[in-house]
């Protein structure tokens, strides 16, 4: 099967759709236009950075330097988390890199090397993709996560504060809340396994359909990258979000947010 070439004329022509998402910014006063110019701008730079920068890596194939990739996308990942939750007060970076770099690491060596049985089980044409899916997807989890903690946090916080009062632990007072946010993070990729193959078709198996792959083929990879997505998501929402709950409240179980 010979795959369709997109020339650079047919990319620019999908900024129409771009094009109309601005429009529709300002008619409706929605506020996103600077928001879609710099996601478009980063959509083709970053993109084409980075499949500069595989090329390269598939032909080193060396660990250290795909680990030190796979670094940097969960950093970044972490970074961007910071700036779509609107919190100042607490100090939650540090704790979700290295709780996502932990779990997300975890997650994809199984998949490569259990799962998978890639060999080695670092191959970058393999590594690189899962341990991307895992990291984008959960990152819109956590993000989830902690803006429902906090704002939870801040609008029950008298509430939070009678439980206190009366003798409850922080982690009393806020069960409730934690288990909120880490439903909140979870609902779309669940929702995501119950409409996959029916409302819509993954982009990793539509990917491999028009790259020629078996169907059936993709179809496997497709059930391994969602299953592997629902236990990624479940393990980076629970682990950050236990972490920066412990941060809202001082060693004598106060709270910090204003």
């Amino acid at each position: 099967m010979n795959i369709v070439e997109i020339s650079n004329f047919q990319l620019l022509i999908c900024l129409i759709f771009v094009l109309f998402t601005g429009i529709s910014s300002v008619f409706l006063h929605l506020g996103l236009g600077r928001d879609i110019i710099i996601g478009t701008v980063r959509t083709f730079s970053q993109l084409f950075i980075m499949g500069f920068v595989l090329k390269y890596v598939f032909e080193i194939n060396n660990p250290y330097f795909i680990f030190l990739i796979f670094l940097g996308m969960i950093f970044f990942s972490a970074l961007t988390i910071r700036g779509r939750v609107k919190e100042r007060k607490i100090s939650y970076f540090l704790p979700t890199f290295f709780s996502m770099l932990i779990s997300y690491t975890i997650v994809t060596i199984i998949v490569t090397k259990v799962v998978v049985q890639v060999k080695p089980w670092y191959k970058p044409q393999y590594f690189i993709p899962l341990g991307g899916m895992v990291v984008g997807n959960s990152m819109n989890a956590i993000a989830i996560s902690l803006d429902r903690l906090f704002s939870e946090i801040r609008r029950r916080r008298e509430e939070i504060e009678l439980f206190l009062s009366l003798g409850a632990t922080y982690q009393e007072a806020t069960e409730d809340i934690l288990k909120n946010s880490i439903r909140a993070g979870m609902i779309p990729t669940i929702n995501a396994m119950m409409a996959v193959g029916i409302v819509f078709l993954p982009g990793m198996m539509t990917g491999q359909i028009l790259a020629g792959t078996d169907p059936v083929l993709s179809i496997k990879y497709q059930i391994v990258v969602m299953l592997m997505l629902a236990g990624a998501t479940a393990i980076g929402s629970i682990i950050v979000t236990y972490f920066v709950r412990r941060l809202c409240f001082t060693s004598h179980h106060q709270i910090k947010i204003d």
